[in-house]
């Protein structure tokens, strides 16, 4: 089989496991697919002090702007206090 069409075959595997599985759980399968799972993976992960570069090389990612694409982390109050403008 193709490369691409293995890709495609398997993203659509992961992606309906995933509703499977969200609907099991009582989660509207609508509001979540695979990419969900990355989504709270990196979060997690960079929340608790990783590196973003161990981040990148964990989900194979090529490019670490595709990572950063999955961080859904958000700045605090603490964090903008200590900006310095100066």
């Amino acid at each position: 089989m193709h490369r691409g069409i293995s890709a495609v075959v398997g993203i659509l595997w992961h992606s309906s496991w995933v509703k499977r599985r969200a609907k099991q759980a009582g989660i509207p399968s609508e509001t979540i697919c695979n990419h969900s799972m990355r989504d709270t993976g990196i979060t997690t992960y960079l929340e608790g002090d990783g590196q973003l570069e161990y981040e990148q090389w964990m989900a194979a990612h090529a490019d670490v702007r595709t990572t950063k694409l999955y961080n859904r982390r958000r700045i605090t109050q603490d964090e903008i206090e200590r900006i310095s403008y100066w």
